[in-house]
C-alpha cells in the first residue's frame, strides 16, 4: 500500500511564508536604519585596526543606487604574511588561547552571539545597504541563522572529544582531537554574515586561529563582526579579517604556514584553491561552490505549496543561492498548468528598495552579476526556450536589477539548463518518469541539493535515494539549519558545513598507544 505525505492547509502557510519562516511576519520587523554609518573599513589584525601595506583602497558600492558607500582598505600579499603569523602567535602552545579550557572558548562565542543580537539591527541595515538583500531577509533570517549558528558550535566546544579503542594486545588507546592549526577562511558575496558565522563556529570551539577573508563587493558586515570580536574577549591574533581581491585569497591558499582553507564560492575558483594547496603545503581544504540543482513536481504533489515553494527555491536571495532549485523537473501531466502559475506568480513578486519591508527582490548584487544574467537569459531565448514572463532589466531604474524570470519548455543541453546563472531565471523542464528525472537530474556536474514534491512517500525515498546530492528537500525548499550537515557531491566542493559534521574539518584526530607494563608480583 502506498504511504501518503499529506500537506495540509497549515503546512502549506508556512511553506508560503518561509524566508526561514520570518519574511511574511513584517509586524516583528522593526524600521531599518536606511544609512547606517560605515564604522570600520580597514583590516583587522591581532585584535587592532591597520591600513593596508600597499596603501591602497577599493570601494564598495550600493547595488540599488549604484553609489559608493565607502572606502576599504585593500589587503594583499604582505598583509596576509602579517595576518598568518599573528594567528600563528596565537596557536602557539602556551598561548591564552591555546590554554583556555573548552568551555571558556564556548563562552566566549556565545558572547559573540549575544553581541550579534544586541547589534541585529545596525548588522542587517548594513549588510542590506551593501549586499542589496531585502532588509526583511537581512533582519529576520540572516542575522537571526547566523547567531543560532554560533551559538550551535559554543555548545560544541567542550563536547568534541576522542574514543577509547580496546586495541588488540595489551594496550590502553584512545584518541585526541585537536585543533587543525592556522585556517584562512574565504567567504562568499551572497550571504555574507550567514557564511562568517558558518565558517567562524566550528573552527573557534575546536580551537583553531583564522584569517577570514570577505568578499570585495561585501566587506561592511565582516569588519564591524571583527570588532564585535574583540569586544566578546577574544585573545589577539585569534581571528583576523583582510578584507581584498583574489590575490588576498591565492596569498591564503599559497601560504606554507596555513594548515587549512575552507572556502565558499565558485566552482571555478575552488579549483584553483585545491591546487594550490597541492603544490605548497598540502594543507586540508573544504570547498562549498556552485550547483544547478533539480527540483522534482511530481503530478500527485499539492500545486499551490509546489508553485510557491519552486518559485521561493529559485528567487530566494535574488537567486543568487548556491543551492538555488534552478532545474524545475515538472511532471507531463501538470507542467502547462504549472508553467502558467509560476508565470503569474513571478509577474506578482515585488522588486524595489530593499528597504522597503514589501520589497521580495532587491538587486543584484553589482553590474558585473546583473550583465552575466541577462546574456543568459539572452541565451536561453537565443536555444528556443520559450520566455513566458521577465527577461529585462526593468525600464526607467537605476540599480543592478533583473526582472523576475521564467523559461518553459527547456532542454536539458540548453546553456541555461547546464550553467549557474546564480540569478532570478527559473527554468521549467518536464518529464514522464521517475527513472527518467533521475538520470537526467544527475545529469551534471554538479550535485549540491535537490528538490522533491509528492503526496507519496515512496516515490520520495525512491527519487531521494536515486538523486546524487548533499541535501534532499521534500516539501519544502532551502529548509536550512545548524543542525543539518550541507555541502555538495561532485563538482559542488567536498567537507560539510554545519552540524557534528563540520567539527571534523577543523580537528586532527590523533591516536595514543600506550603499552600496559605487567607489574611482578
Amino acid at each position: 500500500m502506498q504511504r501518503i505525505l499529506k500537506t495540509s492547509t497549515t503546512l502549506l502557510r508556512a511553506q508560503k511564508n518561509n524566508i526561514a519562516g520570518a519574511v511574511a511576519k513584517y509586524s516583528s520587523i522593526p524600521e531599518p536604519q536606511k544609512s547606517p554609518e560605515v564604522l570600520y573599513t580597514g583590516l583587522f589584525i591581532n585584535n587592532e585596526w591597520h591600513k593596508s601595506k600597499s596603501g591602497k583602497t577599493f570601494k564598495t558600492i550600493n547595488p540599488a543606487t549604484e553609489q559608493e558607500i565607502a572606502e576599504i582598505q585593500t589587503g594583499g600579499k604582505e598583509d596576509i604574511d602579517i595576518a598568518v603569523k599573528a594567528a600563528r602567535q596565537a596557536f602557539k602552545k602556551g598561548s591564552p588561547w591555546r590554554r583556555m579550557d573548552a568551555s571558556e572558548r564556548g563562552r566566549l562565542i556565545y558572547r559573540l552571539a549575544d553581541l550579534m543580537e544586541r547589534d541585529q539591527l545596525y548588522l542587517a541595515s548594513l549588510e542590506t545597504l551593501d549586499n542589496g538583500k531585502p532588509f526583511a531577509m537581512s533582519y529576520n533570517v540572516d542575522v537571526p541563522m547566523s547567531i543560532k549558528n554560533l551559538r550551535y558550535f559554543a555548545g560544541w566546544a567542550d563536547k568534541n572529544h576522542g574514543q577509547t579503542i580496546p586495541m588488540d594486545g595489551e594496550f590502553l588507546t584512545y584518541t585526541m582531537h585537536e585543533p587543525v592549526g592556522v585556517c584562512g577562511q574565504i567567504i562568499p558575496w551572497n550571504f555574507p554574515i550567514l557564511m562568517m558565522a558558518w565558517k567562524l563556529g566550528p573552527a573557534l570551539a575546536t580551537g583553531n586561529t583564522i584569517i577570514l577573508k570577505p568578499a570585495e563587493q561585501t566587506s561592511l558586515t565582516a569588519l564591524y563582526i571583527a570588532q564585535l570580536i574583540k569586544e566578546a574577549g577574544f585573545p589577539e591574533g585569534v581571528v583576523n579579517v583582510v578584507p581584498g581581491f583574489g590575490d588576498a585569497g591565492a596569498a591564503l591558499a599559497n601560504h606554507t604556514d596555513v594548515d587549512k582553507v575552507a572556502f565558499t564560492g565558485s566552482t571555478d575558483v575552488g579549483k584553483l584553491i585545491q591546487t594550490a594547496s597541492g603544490k605548497t603545503n598540502l594543507k586540508r581544504v573544504t570547498l562549498e561552490l556552485g550547483g544547478k540543482s533539480p527540483n522534482i513536481i511530481l503530478a500527485d504533489s499539492d500545486l499551490d505549496c509546489a508553485v510557491e515553494q519552486a518559485h521561493f527555491g529559485l528567487f530566494f536571495n535574488m537567486g543568487q543561492c548556491c543551492c538555488a532549485g534552478s532545474r524545475t523537473f515538472v511532471e507531463e501531466k501538470i507542467y502547462d498548468e504549472f508553467v502558467e502559475r509560476s508565470a503569474e506568480r513571478a509577474k506578482k513578486r515585488v522588486v524595489g528598495d530593499p528597504f522597503d519591508l514589501k520589497t521580495e527582490q532587491g538587486p543584484q548584487v553589482n553590474q558585473e552579476q546583473m550583465e552575466k544574467i541577462l546574456c543568459l537569459i539572452k541565451e536561453g531565448k537565443k536555444d528556443g526556450a520559450k520566455l513566458v514572463a521577465g527577461g529585462n532589466r526593468p525600464k526607467d531604474t537605476c540599480g543592478y536589477y533583473v526582472e523576475p524570470t521564467v523559461f518553459a519548455d527547456v532542454k536539458d543541453d540548453m546553456t541555461i539548463a547546464r550553467e549557474e546563472i546564480f540569478g532570478p531565471v527559473q527554468q521549467l523542464i518536464r518529464f514522464k518518469s521517475l527513472d527518467e528525472v533521475i538520470e537526467r537530474a544527475n545529469n551534471s556536474d554538479y550535485g549540491l541539493a535537490a528538490g522533491i514534491f509528492t503526496k507519496d512517500l515512496d516515490k520520495a525515498n525512491y527519487l531521494a535515494n536515486g538523486i546524487r546530492a548533499g541535501t534532499v528537500w521534500v516539501n519544502t525548499y532551502n529548509a536550512l539549519a545548524s543542525q543539518a550537515p550541507f555541502g555538495g557531491y561532485k563538482m559542488s566542493g567536498h567537507g560539510r558545513e554545519n552540524g557534528e559534521y563540520a567539527l571534523s574539518n577543523y580537528t586532527e584526530v590523533k591516536s595514543v598507544i600506550i603499552k600496559v607494563l605487567q607489574k611482578n608480583s
